[in-house]
């Protein structure tokens, strides 16, 4: 009697399981509308509900903080470029290298290269947009939010800053005494 029991079980629990896997599927093949679609539940006839005002739409990537400009809220110390460029060098610099060219030793190695911190595109990024990628990642790049601590990503983000400013100043900044020196070096 017990082996019929057993049997009866296996059987009814095959007829259970086979009816949750028919429900699954119908939770996932539900009625939807694609955007902009027509529809009679709004009183419209619109499926998509308009922006609320004021909101901004987030480019890829991108908060709507980070979109505005966010910039970095630690001021620039010679402290703080130095603990940016100590992460940099540790985090940062195996692929995008230590002057930030992205000829970094691993994409040496055959690793897919970064972009240049130089690039135009990258020197016109917000700090925010930084400092995102470093907590996120972007493409191969690996993300660092649970290995590099919030202050420590806005100080790599100051110090590509100044590697930035480093590679694109422009003369006329500089004072006279660098200038000198500066043309002393490149004779």
């Amino acid at each position: 009697m017990s082996a019929r029991l057993a049997c009866l079980g296996v059987v009814l629990a095959s007829g259970l399981l086979a009816g949750c896997e028919r429900a699954m599927h119908e939770m996932y093949d539900q009625p939807k509308y694609e955007p902009l679609e027509p529809s009679t539940l709004f009183a419209d006839g619109n499926s998509s509900r308009p922006q609320v005002p004021g909101t901004m739409v987030a480019a890829k990537g991108e908060t709507a903080a980070m979109q505005r400009g966010f910039t970095d809220p630690l001021p620039v110390t010679p402290a703080l470029l130095a603990r940016g460029r100590e992460r940099f060098d540790i985090y940062c610099a195996p692929c995008h290298s230590r002057a930030g060219d992205g000829d970094g030793m691993l994409p040496r190695r055959g690793f897919p290269s970064p972009p240049s911190y130089h690039s135009e595109r990258l020197r016109n990024v917000s700090d925010g947009y930084l400092y995102q990628v470093i907590r996120d990642g972007y493409g191969a790049m690996y993300p660092y939010g649970d290995r590099i601590a919030p202050h420590d990503r806005w100080a790599i983000v100051s110090y590509i800053r100044a590697l930035q400013l480093s590679q694109h100043a422009a003369v006329s900044a500089l004072g006279a005494d660098d200038r000198r020196k500066l043309e002393e070096a490149t004779r």
